[in-house]
């Protein structure tokens, strides 16, 4: 069995945990690896080197760093296959699907090594007479990072391409069920960088308790649940750390009576079920207008059946595989066994394999209210909701009606209807007529319980900085 070590000040170190984690293929539900239970100890021993490295990293241009990254991605592109088989193996994911999150990592990390060379500020003045002011963007420190599970190889490179441009150095730790890539990511990157400017630690909860708690570092990022964000924000508030928060969403998919509905169901079936819906931006509440909902609906089932297909990672013309982990499939059975008496399972709901993975089929359901659990609560798995409405009012109505904002979408061939519901739906992304697409270029970040703060884009790079002003006397 394969034994995991952090990485560390630029090299394997074995972790002297008295714990450790058993890594499971979902897959096959079968134990490959184990992972330790970093301590704090060897917690602030990795924060120590990113600290060292600081002192370099922080001081290199902009020139420097862009070339470094160039690098990096080049590098990941060179090992591409490599890195396909780790991350298919620690997710359930298809290989094809992740040979395009594999491309996908590479065009984020060559936008983000552009933008180390791009940073802007006001321009410099006399706003106080005989003094002149200008803005500096300085790189914040050391950065604290802790990624999720669902996308371990795409939100480990969200969190250190910007923080690494920006000047910074981090300590990253992947999920528990997940770490295997961001390790081997790590390892890349050391080539390329200062000794210690990109650090990874294996564990758990208590091990991302001790990242967030430990003095070093001047802020914490995290992709994860709505729980572990509050988690987070309230313990680095004791510090008055920053905080930068991707947390959960509850995506609605807005379809009007004029919509192209055969088009709809088509397309949104890769938006409502890749990755098995375990993605914060999956389409996952359709309210379609009640004239056209039956007809909608009729259409999407046999999209599903036909595009939805679930297996191991290896088949061909699979849209998704296994559940991440046995705790993630016992919640999304456990949404679908608690379906109340007024709603109706129209699809799927079972498991499609039986080979000691974690599979599960995609399912859809309806007759639900908007009080329901399925409505308001992210499932987190294959499993999408249709409900009606009657008028834009109450389309907008159920659209808000949750506590999350990150995503959304609406489709209607009426552009003004468009405009005015992208105006007024409170969610950091509102696509039209699409669901799902993201750019580098472009940022992706919620409200209210999805979190604040943006990643990818120029806005996701200028969170990892820190702004100063500069006065000078010139008389």
């Amino acid at each position: 069995m394969t034994i995991l070590q952090n990485f560390v000040d630029g090299e394997y170190v074995q972790s002297h945990a008295a714990e450790a984690l058993d890594v499971v293929e979902p897959a096959t539900g079968i134990t490959y690896a184990q992972a330790p239970i970093s301590t704090a100890a060897e917690v602030h021993a990795a924060f120590k080197s990113a600290a060292r490295a600081f002192e370099v990293w922080g001081q290199s241009t902009p020139g420097e760093r862009q070339l470094a990254l160039l690098k990096i991605a080049d590098a990941i592109e060179a090992r591409s296959e490599e890195i396909v088989s780790v991350e298919s193996r620690d997710t359930g994911k298809p290989l094809a699907a992740v040979r395009g999150e594999t491309r996908a990592i590479l065009n984020q990390i060559r936008f983000f090594a552009g933008a180390a060379r791009s940073l802007e500020g006001r321009a410099a003045g006399e706003y106080l007479r005989n003094h002149t002011s200008f803005i500096r963007r300085e790189p914040i420190g050391v950065i604290g990072q802790i990624a999720p599970w669902n996308y371990p190889l795409v939100m480990a490179t969200w969190k250190f391409a910007p923080a690494l441009a920006a000047g910074n150095t981090v300590v990253l730790k992947p999920s528990d069920t997940t770490p295997a890539v961001t390790l081997l990511l790590a390892e890349i990157a050391a080539e390329f960088l200062p000794t210690g400017t990109f650090n990874v630690v294996l564990g758990d909860r208590s091990t991302g308790q001790a990242l967030v708690e430990d003095a070093i570092p001047q802020m914490i990022a995290i992709t994860g649940s709505v729980g572990a964000g509050m988690q987070v924000a309230k313990t680095a508030a004791l510090d008055l750390k920053r905080v930068h928060l991707e947390l959960g969403g509850k995506a609605p998919v807005v379809i009007f009576e004029d919509a192209d509905l055969e088009k709809a169901a088509n397309s949104l079936v890769e938006a409502a079920f890749y990755n098995g819906g375990q993605d914060c931006t999956a389409a996952t509440r359709f309210l379609v207008h009640e004239s056209v909902v039956a007809d909608f609906t009729e259409l999407f089932k046999l999209a599903i059946k036909k595009s939805a297909k679930v297996g191991t990672p290896e088949q061909d013309g699979i849209l998704f595989g296994a559940i991440n982990n046995a705790a993630q499939l016992e919640r999304v059975r456990g949404f679908v066994n608690r379906l109340p008496d007024h709603a109706r399972l129209e699809l799927g709901g079972d498991d499609p394999i039986r080979n000691g993975g974690y599979f599960h089929s995609a399912t859809l359901l309806t007759g639900l209210r908007q009080t329901d659990e399925h409505i308001q609560d992210e499932i987190f798995g294959p499993v999408v909701t249709v409900q009606s409405f009657k008028d834009e009012a109450q389309a907008l109505t159920f659209a808000n009606d949750v506590k999350y904002g990150l995503a959304a979408s609406v489709w209607t061939k009426d552009h003004a209807r468009a405009m005015r519901m992208s105006k007024h739906l409170s969610f950091g992304a509102v696509w039209i007529n699409t669901h799902g697409p993201l750019t580098p270029e472009m940022p992706h970040g919620g409200y209210r319980h999805s979190g604040y703060g943006k990643d990818l884009s120029i806005y996701g790079f200028e969170d990892y900085t820190r702004i100063k002003h500069v006065m000078s006397a010139i008389d």
